[in-house]
């Protein structure tokens, strides 16, 4: 459905000034100093505050994602200024932290609710079907650095940790509807109380996108749609037994991107219709034990994908995880875990000339890790943390990690971190042949080895005054055994090696300032320093230095201004810049969102959302290929009920 932007305006105009005058509400509903207070996970795996937390973490809240307007999970992510978010085309996008950026990112582990969204097919994340009722979410964690040893092999370069809110949290009915003209959206949610102390809510969303345009004003055959509903139940309470059950499936298509066909080996394929399935289901249960607290979590996930002509994957994952978290004294934690996970994964191919093989491939991964958290002085704390992760394709992996943590006064934390992290082999690395039957002219990576990355860190966060917030990290990794093209002796076969190394180095830096009681500023800036080589030896026939630096901004920056208006109105203006690609060439861009909410009643809110009003831009990709994303306007409404 498309609405006009004029059309919307003089409705969100009548709507949002129409109403009886109402005294002021808050800006947000925590000031600076309770943010942080705020309760986050993923630093330690166990609750702290985010004042305690030592690592580069931002938070989004549910608030933010409301104020910002936006109705996908990766625009969400735009608002953390420790990530790099480019859309590739409608839906399409390409999310990383700390560089290294790509349509296949592989360096950024994606959790939802504690289930990993990562496949291993290539150890990214297929961001069209991570379609999420955006309302039901309590919190986004983004933490920027390694985090291996607590989440495992592949959280190289960050986490992101989606957790949404519990179904007591959620009772009643909500319905929101979305139209614009480029994107229409209908959410309906329905929550209630359960016999046993326990809740429960259901969800479905469905999502309809428009067909985009390069800059040449070409049609890009990227509509599509997608429907997604699921479940949560809880019982219990924090501080006592607990358990959430919880399950989401979802089907929908939409088009490729330009160009209209593949060509492998001289022949040239036409690129049909994606299309998407999936169910998952988890269980978590978690029990006070011993002056601790037991957790066991489990996990299916079944995902089907339809690539033509490259690949068509049927994808199955169990995965359980127990975890016991110790606390001695007050000032000593000790976080005790273990994980197995197992995948069954089946891959065919359109196109005879392109083949994963095998075909069809089981795999298996077992960890054990241990983290300790201890005061070494009053205001000085120590960390030491390891863990073990084998995998089919190298064996062990050892991943230790060291943090320092310094409190002079309250509410100051200096932390320092070292790590050592990998990013595993998956089946883009090792299993991918052209053609599908000997000779081959590409002839996979059958020695392909971890990727590896060691890591330092020295970081800031405090509130400067009552009105300031600050949080700043200077990081250094090097990287060796990173991914290359390699050119055999044979002269007419390549394979995937690991011929790169080199070291990024930059600085993440965000803060807040409450200019008035009706007025918060937020501002966030990243600046990276990559410096990649080639290894002795290598013969690298893709030009993988500079597709990887290319890749890189060297500058990004955010600023954000939420206001409260008279008669309960909102306005939320957003001003962004991220910084040229080389590799493939995209220019700089700047862009300007803006967003007036507002009450037509105690259970009614209405909403207008205009973006990139500075004018159309690319993010990714070559010229040629483009999609170039103009001004868009939406407006929303949610209605609830009790």
């Amino acid at each position: 459905m498309g609405l006009s932007p004029r059309g919307a305006c003089c409705i969100a105009a009548a709507a949002l000034w129409a109403q009886p005058a109402a005294a002021q509400t808050a800006l947000v509903d925590l000031s600076l100093e309770e943010l942080g207070n705020v309760t986050i996970t993923s630093t330690a795996k166990r609750e702290q505050r985010l004042a305690d937390a030592p690592a580069s973490l931002f938070v989004i809240s549910a608030d933010d994602i409301r104020r910002s307007g936006v109705t996908r999970l990766p625009e969400a992510l735009r608002l953390a200024p420790n990530l790099q978010v480019a859309e590739v085309y409608t839906g399409g996008y390409a999310i990383s932290a700390r560089g290294f950026n790509a349509n296949s990112a592989n360096k950024l582990l994606v959790l939802i609710d504690g289930r990993s969204v990562y496949t291993p097919l290539f150890a990214g994340v297929f961001w069209d079907v991570q379609d999420v009722a955006l309302e039901d979410i309590e919190r986004i964690e983004v933490s920027s650095g390694p985090g291996s040893t607590l989440w495992g092999v592949n959280a190289v370069n960050g986490v992101i940790n989606i957790i949404t809110r519990s179904a007591t949290a959620t009772r009643g009915t909500l319905a929101s509807v979305v139209v614009g003209n480029q994107e229409s959206a209908q959410m309906l949610r329905q929550g209630w109380t359960l016999g046993g102390g326990g809740d429960m809510r259901l969800f479905i969303k469905h999502t309809t996108q428009e067909r985009s345009e390069t800059a040449a004003g070409t049609r890009v055959e990227d509509a599509g749609h997608l429907l997604r509903g699921g479940f949560r139940a809880d019982w219990g309470r924090s501080g006592a037994e607990r358990f959430t059950l919880q399950g989401n499936g979802y089907r929908g298509n939409h088009g490729q991107p330009l160009p209209g066909s593949i060509n492998i080996t001289g022949v040239d394929f036409a690129l049909d219709t994606i299309t998407v399935s999936g169910a998952n289901l988890l269980a978590r249960w978690e029990q006070p034990l011993g002056g601790g607290e037991l957790s066991v979590q489990g996990y299916l996930d079944r995902t089907v994908r339809a690539n033509p002509p490259t690949f068509d994957e049927r994808l199955s994952i169990a995965d359980l995880e127990l975890q016991y978290t110790l606390r001695p004294t007050p000032e000593h934690t000790l976080v005790l875990g273990a994980n197995h996970r197992r995948s069954r994964d089946q891959v065919g191919h359109g196109a005879p000339e392109f083949a994963f093989l095998p075909a069809r491939l089981d795999q298996a991964w077992t960890s054990l890790y241990a983290q300790d958290e201890m005061a070494l002085a009053e205001s000085l704390r120590l960390t030491l943390g390891a863990r073990v992760e084998r995998n089919d394709y190298t064996g062990n992996e050892f991943l230790p990690n060291l943090r320092l943590a310094w409190q002079p006064v309250p509410g100051q934390l200096w932390w320092a971190s070292a790590a050592h992290t990998v990013r595993a082999p998956t089946r883009l690395d090792r299993d991918v042949y052209i053609p599908a039957q000997p000779p081959f002219i590409l002839n996979g990576g059958p020695d392909f080895r971890s990727e590896t990355a060691n890591v330092l860190e020295l970081g800031y966060r405090g509130q400067l005054s009552p009105a300031v917030t600050l949080s700043a990290t200077a990081f250094h990794g090097d990287y060796d055994h990173l991914h290359t093209q390699e050119l055999a002796p044979s002269g007419t076969t390549v394979y995937f090696g690991n011929g790169m190394r080199g070291r990024v180095s930059g600085l993440e830096a965000w803060g807040s300032l409450q200019a008035a009681p009706w007025l918060r500023l937020h501002g966030g800036l990243t600046l990276l320093r990559p410096r990649l080589e080639l290894k002795p030896g290598s013969i690298d026939t893709a030009d993988s230095v500079a597709a990887a630096e290319g890749a890189m901004p060297r500058r990004t920056w955010r600023l954000r201004a939420a206001l409260n208006l008279p008669r309960e109105g909102e306005l939320d203006l957003v001003l962004r810049h991220v910084g040229a690609l080389s590799a493939p060439s995209v220019p700089a861009y700047t862009a300007v969102d803006l967003r007036l909410g507002g009450r037509l009643s105690a259970d009614v809110d209405i909403a207008l959302t205009a973006r990139n009003l500075s004018g159309s831009h690319g993010e990714f990709t070559d010229l040629q290929t483009r999609t170039e994303f103009g001004r868009t306007i939406q407006l929303q409404v949610r209605m609830r009920w009790q």
